[in-house]
């Protein structure tokens, strides 16, 4: 069955903290892997300081849980600032 739900975010880095974001997000996955609901998860770089995280969910529960779970703390203190969720 397909995922019903998805996440597209955007998250741009402070200047000098874009290798740390990347490397960040290439970290997410196994973060990601512990949350059952989470069926897809990428993470990519759209230019030197813009990335997105886009990922699918079968259920909005499943979604808001990814939304407040870990990878969204971490995020949050990854030094980045997000441009639009």
């Amino acid at each position: 069955m397909a995922p019903k739900f998805g996440l597209l975010a955007l998250v741009e880095a402070k200047s000098g903290k874009e290798q740390e974001v990347w490397d960040f997000l290439n970290e997410g996955r196994e973060i990601v892997l512990n949350e059952p609901g989470t069926r897809t998860w990428y993470a990519f770089r759209i230019s030197e300081d813009t990335f997105g995280i886009f990922d699918t969910f079968d259920t909005e529960e499943d979604r808001q849980a990814h939304l407040n779970g870990a990878i969204s703390r971490r995020l949050g203190r990854a030094r980045s600032v997000p441009a639009r969720h």
